[in-house]
C-alpha cells in the first residue's frame, strides 16, 4: 500500500473529555496546516500538499508556477535570514555511523555519535588558556560490548533445545522466519555480527554522581545500559537494564499481572516470539528530574531527586524505570512500572511534561510505523506534586503508511492566550507534523496540522532548541531546514528557510544533526557526496559544526541568561571567544552593557563574565609558542652541563646565559604565529620594533592589572558569602576548620576598599569563630557543611589562590 499524504485540516483526534486529572473538559480543534507562500494557500483550501519549495528538485512545472514558489519562499523568509559558518575543527570518526537519530547533544555540552563499534562522545571546552581560534573538543569512546546480547527467555538448557527444534523445523514459515531474525540469532553465526550501537539517550543535568549526565545505550543486538563517565578519561557502565528486567519477567513467568491468564510453553514458536518481543527495545528517553522533600529523623526536610527513564519495546509496551539520584548503579533503581499501550508497530516516544497553574503534568508521547501518534498517561504515584492524563489523548489517528520518525516536545509561553503551552513536533516522511496543546478554562486544546513542502527526501533526522522553539529538520541529500512558530490568536503557524550545507562544507550527505544546548551550534554527521555525477569510492564519516548565531546574539543571550552560570552556556561563550580571539578587543557595546549590568545588580555571574572576557583578551595578545609545549627544551640541557661542578662557571656566566636564552626565546615567539602585518613590521629596523613592542606590554600589563582586580572582587565576595554562611548554620561537624577571624582580617587589610559586611562581621569573629569547610568551587555550585567553633591563639588568613 503505498504511503498517502496527510489530510490537511483534520485533527489529530477527538481528545476525550475529561482527559486529565481534575475532570476538565477537552476541547478539540482543527489546525490548518502552516507552512510558507504557496504551500500554506494549497493546504488551507483544502487539499493535499502540492509540490516541495523552490529551490528543491521537483518535476517540470509551469513557469507562472515556478516564478510564483519562488516568490512565495522568499517572502516566507524575507522576515529572517540564517548565516551558517563553518566551525573548526572537523571530527573524524572512525567508523560509519548506525542506527536511527545517531547524534546527540546533552545539557552538558557533550555530543554523542553512535558508530559501528563504539559511541563516540565530543565534550565542548571553554579553555582560557588556549589561544587557538578552534573549538576546544575532548573525545572519549563508549566501546560495544564484545559478547552478544541473548534474551533471557527461559532456561538456558531449554532455550537451546527450542532454537534447535526451530532452526530444523519442515515448516518453511518457522525455519526461515527463525534464521533470519536477528534478535533470536544476534550471534549470527554465518550472518555478520550485529555490533554497533542501535540509538543512544542523554539524561537530564544532576544524574551522575559528579553532577553531570547519564548516556543510557541502546546495541544493535538490543542491549540496553547506562554509562558515566566519573573521570573523564573512562566510562563505566553502572546497569544493564535489559538483563534487569529479563530475570523480573522470567520471575512473573512472562506476565505482566498476576492475574494474566498463563500462556504457552516456550516450544510454541508464537511464545518464543512473544517473549523476545517482550524485551526488545525500540527507544529509550529520559524525563525531567523530579524533585520531592524527605522529612528526616530530626524533621529536616531535604530535596530527593529522582528521574524516569522510558523504555519502549517491540510489543508495544513501555517500562519506566525510577532512578534515585545521584545514581550509582542497580541500588539506585527505586522501581519499573510497565504500560500497555496499545500501539501497534511502535517506532519512538518521547516525554510530555506541562506545567499549568504550578501543577506539573507528564505523559508520554508514542508514535506508530504506521502513522498515529497519541500520549498516554504515566501514574508517578511515588512522586508527590506531579499529574497526569486521565485516559490517552490521540494527536493523531489515521493510519496512512507515514512511520512517525522522531518526537520533540518543546514548552512554550503562548503570548495571546497568556498561559504556558506545550509544542510536539514529529517527522513523517517528509512532512512535519506538529501539535500545540494548552489547557484553558473549556479543558485541553489541541490543534494540529502538517508543513509540507521542506524536503524533496525523507527526513533523517530532526532537532528542536527548547529554548525558543525552533526545530531543525534535515534530509540525506545534505539539505537542513529551519522551522520558526510563530504565534497566532488561536494557535501557531510556521516560518521555515532552507540551509544548503554544500554552500559551507561543499559536496555533502547528511545522516544526523543535533542543536546544542543553547542554539548557538548545529553538529552535523556528513559524508561526502556526489562529484561531477559519481559517487564516492569511499565513505569519511565526520561530525561538522556549523553556528546558529552572530556574537551579538549570543552576548545577548549571556547577558540576559537566567542560568547565571557559565559552565552551562558553553556554545555562546566559545562564540564569543572566537570573536575576541579573531579581533583582539573586546566590543564596545559589550564592555558598556556589562559595566550596567554590574552597576545595577552587582551579581557575581557578571563579574565572571568579565573576567572571562579579560582572560580571553589577554591570551589574544600573547604570541604563539615556538616549540610544541609537551617537548623537551634542548637548551635546558645544555645549561644543566654548565652548571654541574667543575666547569667553573660564575654566576655572571649563570645569569647572561639566562639572558640570552630568554632573548632567544621571546624571538621565536614573535617570529610565529604572526599575521601579514606582523610579518611587515619585522622588517622594521629593531629599533622601531622594540618601540612597538612597548605598547603591546604596557596593554598587557594593563590587561593583567584588570584580570587582578576582578579576581580580587570575586575573592572577597566568595569570602564575604562564606562569613554569612557560617552565621546561619550552627550545625555541628568534625572536619577541617578554618578561622573566620583570617577572613575578616583579610577583608579589612586593604584601607581603599569600603565593605560593610566586612566592618559588621569583624566584631563577631573577635571570639575565634571556626568556620568548617568540606570543598569550596567559586565558580560552580558550593557544596560544603559549615559548623561554629572555637579555637585559642590560631589566626589564618586564606590565600587568594586558594579560593580562586
Amino acid at each position: 500500500m503505498a504511503p498517502r499524504r496527510p489530510r490537511s485540516g483534520s485533527a489529530g483526534a477527538a481528545a476525550q473529555r475529561g482527559a486529565f486529572g481534575d475532570g476538565g473538559a477537552c476541547a478539540v480543534r482543527a489546525g490548518r496546516p502552516r507552512g510558507g507562500g504557496k504551500m500554506a494557500a494549497a493546504a488551507e483550501s483544502g487539499g493535499g500538499p502540492s509540490a516541495p519549495a523552490a529551490g528543491e528538485e521537483e518535476p517540470p512545472l509551469g513557469l507562472d508556477s515556478l516564478v510564483e514558489e519562488a516568490a512565495a519562499t522568499a517572502a516566507a523568509s524575507a522576515g529572517f535570514r540564517l548565516t551558517a559558518v563553518r566551525r573548526e575543527p572537523a571530527v573524524r570518526l572512525q567508523h560509519g555511523v548506525s542506527g536511527l537519530e545517531p547524534l546527540a547533544w546533552s545539557e552538558d555540552h557533550r555530543v554523542s555519535v553512535s558508530t559501528a563499534r563504539s559511541i563516540a562522545v565530543l565534550e565542548q571546552l571553554s579553555d582560557v588558556h588556549s589561544g587557538g581560534q578552534e573549538m576546544v573538543i575532548h573525545r572519549t569512546a563508549v566501546p560495544a560490548p564484545g559478547a552478544a546480547c541473548l534474551l533471557k527467555v527461559g532456561p538456558k538448557k531449554e532455550v537451546a533445545e527450542c532454537k534447535e527444534k526451530f532452526a530444523n523445523s519442515m515448516d518453511p514459515t518457522v525455519s526461515q522466519t527463525f534464521m533470519l531474525d536477528r534478535v533470536f540469532n544476534p550471534e549470527g553465526k554465518s550472518l555478520p555480527p550485529m555490533r554497533g550501537f542501535k540509538y543512544s539517550s542523554w539524561s537530564p543535568l544532576g544524574c551522575d554522581a559528579n553532577g553531570r549526565c547519564l548516556l543510557a545505550a541502546l546495541t544493535m543486538d538490543n542491549r540496553l545500559t547506562i554509562h558515566a563517565n566519573l573521570n573523564r578519561l573512562q566510562w563505566v557502565q553502572l546497569v544493564d537494564l535489559t538483563e534487569i528486567y529479563g530475570e523480573r519477567l522470567y520471575e512473573a513467568n512472562y506476565r505482566l499481572t498476576k492475574a494474566d491468564t498463563p500462556r504457552g510453553e516456550l516450544e510454541d514458536f508464537s511464545e518464543f516470539q512473544r517473549r523476545h518481543s517482550m524485551q526488545t527495545p525500540v527507544r529509550m528517553e529520559w524525563s525531567g528530574i523530579c524533585t520531592t522533600q524527605q522529612v528526616k529523623h530530626n524533621n529536616e526536610c531535604r530535596d530527593v531527586g529522582s528521574v524516569l527513564l522510558a523504555v519502549l519495546f517491540e510489543n508495544s509496551n513501555i517500562a519506566v524505570w525510577q532512578f534515585q539520584l545521584p545514581f550509582l548503579g542497580k541500588e539506585s533503581i527505586t522501581s519499573c512500572n510497565t504500560i500497555e499501550s496499545g500501539i501497534s508497530s511502535p517506532s519512538v516516544l518521547s516525554w510530555w511534561e506541562y506545567e499549568h497553574n504550578n501543577r506539573k503534568m507528564s505523559g508520554l508521547i508514542v508514535g506508530s510505523a504506521f502513522g498515529p501518534v497519541k500520549i498516554l498517561p504515566v501514574n508517578l504515584k511515588a512522586v508527590k506534586g506531579y499529574f497526569t492524563l486521565r485516559q490517552p489523548v490521540v494527536l493523531w489517528q489515521e493510519m496512512d503508511q507515514l512511520p512517525v520518525h522522531s518526537i520533540k516536545c518543546i514548552p512554550l509561553y503562548h503570548p495571546y492566550q497568556k498561559c504556558s503551552c506545550s509544542l510536539v513536533v514529529a517527522a513523517r516522511g517528509s512532512y512535519v507534523f506538529w501539535c500545540l496543546l494548552l489547557i484553558s478554562k473549556a479543558g485541553l486544546n489541541v490543534h494540529n496540522s502538517h508543513v509540507t513542502g521542506l524536503h524533496s527526501l525523507p527526513i533523517v533526522s530532526m532537532t528542536a532548541d527548547k529554548q525558543n522553539g525552533t526545530v531543525y529538520t534535515c534530509s540525506n541529500d545534505g539539505k537542513v531546514r529551519q522551522l520558526i512558530p510563530i504565534f497566532t490568536d488561536v494557535a501557531l503557524k510556521f516560518e521555515h528557510q532552507l540551509i544548503k550545507l554544500s554552500e559551507v562544507f561543499g559536496s555533502v550527505r547528511t545522516h544526523g544533526i543535533a542543536v546544542s544546548p543553547c542554539g548557538a551550534y548545529l553538529a552535523v554527521i556528513t559524508t561526502e557526496g556526489m562529484t561531477n555525477g559519481l559517487h564516492p569510492v569511499n565513505k569519511n564519516y565526520q561530525v561538522q559544526f556549523v553556528t546558529l548565531k552572530t556574537f551579538e546574539e549570543a552576548a545577548a543571550q549571556l547577558l540576559e541568561s537566567s542560568v547565571q552560570n557559565l559552565f552551562r552556556q558553553v556554545d555562546l561563550t566559545d562564540l564569543v571567544r572566537w570573536k575576541i580571539l579573531k579581533d583582539k578587543h573586546i566590543p564596545q557595546f559589550l564592555q558598556e552593557a556589562l559595566d550596567k549590568k554590574i552597576e545595577s545588580c552587582g551579581s557575581t555571574y557578571f563579574w565572571r563574565f568579565k573576567l572571562f572576557l579579560l582572560r580571553i583578551l589577554y591570551q589574544s595578545m600573547q604570541k604563539a609558542p615556538s616549540e610544541v609545549m609537551w617537548k623537551p627544551s634542548h637548551e635546558d640541557a645544555k645549561i644543566l652541563i654548565s652548571d654541574s661542578p667543575g666547569m667553573g662557571s660564575t654566576e655572571d656566566d649563570q645569569e647572561e646565559g639566562t639572558s640570552k636564552q630568554a632573548s632567544k626565546q621571546s624571538l621565536c615567539d614573535t617570529g610565529k604565529g604572526m599575521d601579514i602585518d606582523d610579518t611587515a613590521d619585522d622588517s622594521l629596523p629593531q629599533s622601531s620594533d622594540i618601540g612597538g613592542r612597548e605598547p603591546m606590554e604596557e596593554k598587557l600589563l594593563e590587561i593583567q592589572a584588570q584580570i587582578e582586580a576582578v579576581e580580587m572582587h570575586l575573592t572577597r565576595e566568595h569570602m564575604k558569602r562564606v562569613l554569612g554562611e557560617v552565621y546561619l548554620h550552627t550545625w555541628i561537624t568534625e572536619n577541617t576548620s578554618i578561622p573566620t577571624r583570617g577572613v575578616c582580617d583579610f577583608l579589612m587589610s586593604d584601607d581603599g576598599y569600603d565593605d560593610r559586611t566586612a566592618r559588621v562581621s569583624a566584631p563577631l569573629c573577635s571570639g575565634d569563630l571556626v568556620l568548617q569547610v568540606t570543598s569550596f568551587t567559586p565558580f560552580h555550585n558550593l557544596k560544603r557543611e559549615h559548623s561554629l567553633g572555637r579555637k585559642e591563639n590560631y589566626n589564618h588568613v586564606i590565600p587568594t589562590k586558594q579560593l580562586l
